[in-house]
């Protein structure tokens, strides 16, 4: 799966969280305005941009830019490994979306996290299984992630719903400290605002043969790149450092676009950090 940012996505996003205008940002990379506004739409420069001048501008690591361009992009995931785990990429309105089944193989109860566009391949794969679907984990109530909210409890009308959505009932929001058990499995929240003021981790833990936890993150952060820090590019990168950076290494993270990746590969590759 390609990455869901390209270098001159991590370049604008940054360059546009950091207030600095297209000029400036374009003299500090030795590159015209026309040259840096066609390298943020592409990612091919004409010219290779002075990323060690560009970067401190951006508040971005020049090294892990220079990865970047080279092509760097996380290790494929063989989600093999999570027995009771799977991917589900729906499209709508341009965009794919990834939401996430776990359940434990034992009891066969299920959780999804967030809906994606279209509920028939949860259904498809509940079937498949033979699980019950006990809750609905969402990162964030942007619309991409709850297009399938309706029909979702239309179809399962005693699913549980979990979220920091403030306007939502207070037996469907997440409380402090709770662990939600999902037979030998558990799941737990990491308040992660920034990208959006209800933003939530969601943390797996308890897979068969000791595989590594698993951290949904919504928006958060992407594999080599950051979500869109529609309250605060600081608030975004604080819940990112102290939230899902706090995970150990091997946790894998997956994202609400773009492929999976791990807490140890963000560490070493991501440019914002």
């Amino acid at each position: 799966m390609m990455l869901e940012d390209h270098l001159g996505d991590v370049i604008r996003k940054a360059r546009t969280a950091s207030h600095v205008d297209l000029s400036k940002a374009a003299q500090a990379a030795g590159l015209t305005p026309e040259e840096l506004a066609a390298f943020e739409e592409s990612a091919q420069p004409a010219r290779k941009p002075n990323f060690a001048a560009l970067a401190p501008l951006l508040d971005l690591s020049a090294p892990k830019l220079e990865q970047l361009l080279q092509g760097w992009s996380p290790r494929p995931v063989d989600t093999a490994l999570w027995h009771g785990f799977k991917v589900i990429s729906t499209a709508g309105d341009g965009l794919t979306v990834n939401a996430y089944l776990a359940w434990d193989a034992v009891t066969k109860e299920s959780a999804l996290f967030d809906t994606g566009f279209d509920i028939m391949p949860v259904v498809h794969l509940l079937e498949e299984n033979g699980l019950s679907l006990h809750h609905l984990f969402i990162t964030h109530s942007h619309e991409d992630h709850i297009a399938a909210v309706a029909p979702l409890r239309e179809r399962f009308p005693f699913i549980q719903l979990h979220s920091n959505i403030k306007s939502a009932p207070k037996d469907q929001r997440n409380q402090l400290n709770q662990i939600i058990p999902l037979g030998n499995l558990s799941v737990s929240y990491r308040e992660t605002p920034g990208h959006c003021e209800d933003g939530v981790t969601y943390v797996i833990r308890g897979f068969p043969k000791n595989a590594p936890d698993i951290a949904i993150i919504g928006d958060c952060i992407f594999a080599g790149s950051m979500g869109r820090p529609n309250q605060s590019s600081e608030m975004l990168k604080k819940s990112v450092r102290t939230q899902i950076f706090s995970l150990p290494r091997p946790t894998l993270l997956c994202p609400g676009h773009g492929p999976l990746t791990t807490v140890g590969e963000e560490m070493d590759h991501n440019p914002f950090f």
